[in-house]
């Protein structure tokens, strides 16, 4: 027997929490989350919740927790958009097609109460965090704040009618000691026409997010999946990432006083949390810092240039200086993700620096 039950109380959310411990026990790939980090998201302190309602669910099977999901109406998407579709996320099942079969069934009944219309998915919570099921590339661990999820997801997910929605891709590079030419000659004819790039100043920070939400919201206002941050959603997201931020690695283009670019490259500290079993606390402090000399593998977030400065050679700006310091630092790779699959001029310029699409993630969705 199958009951799928929602995780408000404290016994439920537990197992909902803990639960990808179980299915991943064995595999060599996946990447524990920091539990308190998790929590974190779902609670009040997360700006998501001041214009989207969610509830997650667990699925019993015989007494046991075998699968969760979590259903998500957006009403910053509806509003943007005007699009009436919900969203699924969290998404974790063990290999049944009638437990997945239940839980999606009952995702699509509570957003059908809400009035809409199509159920899209997987996104925890939004396309501005993790979002996707991976599809290929299941040979190695994914970077940070990636997913990861079994291979046989994507059949139990297509068993339930789901389809396609988009692919996006992740693209890997192994970082050269010096670019091809043509990207330091555009560069270069960026500068004389008063172009430059400048590392972030972590004394100014409020004054720095202020400068990302411009470039954010006009560059990505076109992309498939967009929805603007508030501000508060910026600065919960910069907070979760200030302590990892390397300033020479999270870049802001400018023409004169004007930031017109901006590119966000991390460390891939999961090569960490592979090391912690999702605890930081009481040791796992101490391994982090110890691990974190380890880390060669960089991803790059984000990477946007405004309308009207596109093609004029302030991508080959950024990315001269970013490979300039991330070189020097010791970093051997960088993963440009997630790039959508229709987003054929950064393909291009991905391309231009040998880079090698290793995983495919999909969106799902289905009328409801």
């Amino acid at each position: 027997m199958i009951q799928v039950l929602p995780a408000h109380d404290k016994k439920n959310f537990k197992e909902f929490l803990n639960l990808p411990f179980k299915l991943y026990t064995d595999d060599p790939y996946w990447v524990p989350p920091l539990l308190r980090e998790i929590r974190e998201q779902f609670s009040h302190k997360n700006p998501f919740f001041r214009h989207a309602e969610v509830i997650p669910f667990i699925a019993r099977r015989d007494g046991e927790v075998v699968a969760r999901i979590v259903a998500i109406k957006n009403d910053a998407h509806i509003d943007f958009t005007g699009e009436k579709a919900g969203f699924f996320g969290f998404f974790e099942c063990i290999n049944d097609p009638s437990v997945c079969n239940a839980l999606i069934e009952r995702v699509k009944e509570w957003l059908r109460d809400k009035g809409l219309h199509t159920m899209r998915g997987p996104m925890n919570f939004s396309t501005n965090e993790e979002c996707g099921l991976l599809i290929d590339g299941f040979d190695e661990p994914p970077m940070i704040m990636m997913p990861y999820n079994h291979p046989y997801y994507k059949t139990l997910l297509e068993g339930c009618g789901l389809r396609k929605a988009k692919d996006l891709f992740a693209y890997i590079i192994d970082i050269p000691e010096r670019l091809p030419e043509k990207i330091y000659r555009v560069a270069e004819v960026a500068r004389r026409n008063g172009l430059r790039a400048r590392p972030i100043d972590m004394g100014r920070f409020r004054e720095e997010l202020a400068a990302f939400k411009r470039i954010y919201n006009s560059a990505w206002q076109e992309n498939w999946g967009f929805v603007p941050m508030t501000d508060e959603e910026i600065e919960y997201m910069a907070g979760r990432l200030k302590q990892i931020i390397i300033p020479e690695l999270t870049l802001i283009a400018e023409h004169g006083d004007e930031p017109v670019g901006f590119m966000m490259i991390l460390p891939d500290i999961n090569y960490v949390l592979k090391r912690l079993n999702g605890r930081l606390f009481p040791f796992g402090i101490f391994k982090a810092l110890w691990y974190s000399r380890g880390i060669r593998d960089v991803r790059l977030l984000l990477l946007g240039i405004k309308e009207g400065f596109r093609r004029r050679g302030v991508d080959a700006l950024l990315f001269t200086e970013a490979f300039r310091h991330g070189s020097r630092r010791g970093y051997r790779r960088v993963e440009f993700s997630w790039i959508l699959e229709d987003n054929y001029p950064v393909q291009n310029l991905i391309r231009m620096v040998d880079g090698r699409l290793y995983k495919r993630y999909r969106i799902y969705e289905t009328d409801i």
